[in-house]
């Protein structure tokens, strides 16, 4: 534990000490979602303004993400993997180019103590974020792994932090969220119950990127961004106490209570990220836009090919 702190020390020092350098001005698309947590970390903890970023963190629900980038409001963001193929396919070019976190067991589907398996959803009423967003798809991918669709449920559209609120105080039979929100049912047995997550059914992976238009003219404020992500799961290794209170602070959380939240997730380091556009990323793209395509999100799959530039990945 000493040598993490000293190492911690001598990395906050170094932030601290830093030399002024032109910055490059970028603003970023989040949400709460504690698996985009490093970016606040790397934001709040100096880590973006020391690589030479001036960065703008704004917490802009899944659903409209992609009016942010189309209107220029902000640059970069972060989402679902299966989320770019829609922003794409309905004419808003972005490029993924580092992979965040891979869910295990942070997002998932809450019910009502009498349904017993995600077949006995069927005409129920399930509140989720809106077609194009992850809570949405991971409802419709865990339906079709049951052998029903979206069509056999009524879907109420709610973000995952009100949609777990409702659900805890009664409304819905069921509801699609993810952390910190689904530990706030955990903590509630008497409301209903987690039927399955991504470790029963995994498909949540997230991924950082950018528009076309951004990456060409800023590559080394590019580079510095994947840098910086890195350079944050550095700094948790380093003090992960202090890490987890920086980054629960965020989100109205104590770093006990974030540190909680985190354990249903992998951050991605460099290695991580290799291994996964190498494989996984290609063989998910494909499964994801043939779904999307076939409950009507998207009306044609975008050159997949295209979706991600992971050069800065080094």
């Amino acid at each position: 534990m000493k040598s993490a702190w000293i190492a911690a020390a001598a990395l906050s020092a170094a932030l601290v000490s830093a030399p002024a350098q032109a910055q490059t001005k970028v603003n970023i698309g989040i949400s709460g979602w504690t698996g985009f947590a490093p970016l606040t970390l790397a934001k709040e903890a100096g880590i973006f303004a020391k690589n030479g970023l001036d960065v703008t963190i704004k917490k802009i629900p899944q659903a409209s993400r992609h009016l942010a980038i189309a209107s220029g409001d902000i640059q970069c963001a972060a989402t679902t993997v299966e989320t770019w193929i829609v922003w794409n396919a309905n004419g808003v070019p972005t490029t993924q180019l580092f992979q965040l976190d891979k869910s295990y067991g942070a997002d998932g589907l809450v019910v009502r103590g009498n349904i017993g398996s995600i077949k006995d959803l069927k005409g129920k009423t399930v509140a989720a974020s809106a077609p194009g967003t992850s809570p949405y798809f991971l409802l419709a991918w865990f339906l079709k792994k049951n052998g029903l669709s979206t069509k056999d449920v009524t879907v109420v559209n709610m973000e995952p932090g009100p949609a777990a609120q409702a659900f805890i105080a009664g409304q819905n039979d069921a509801a699609a969220t993810y952390e910190p929100y689904l530990s706030a049912v955990r903590e509630k047995p008497e409301a209903g119950k987690i039927i399955a997550t991504t470790l029963d059914y995994p498909m949540v992976m997230d991924t950082f990127g950018c528009t076309p238009k951004f990456i060409a003219e800023n590559e080394a404020a590019v580079k510095a961004l994947t840098q910086s992500y890195f350079e944050a799961l550095d700094m948790i290794k380093a003090d992960e106490k202090k890490a987890f209170e920086i980054m629960g602070a965020d989100v109205k959380q104590t770093g006990e209570k974030f540190g909680n939240s985190a354990k249903y997730l992998r951050w991605q380091d460099k290695e991580a990220n290799k291994k996964f556009f190498a494989g996984e990323f290609n063989t998910f793209s494909k499964e994801a836009a043939d779904l999307l395509l076939e409950i009507g999100v998207i009306k044609q799959i975008p050159d997949l090919s295209k979706l991600a530039d992971t050069r800065f990945v080094q």
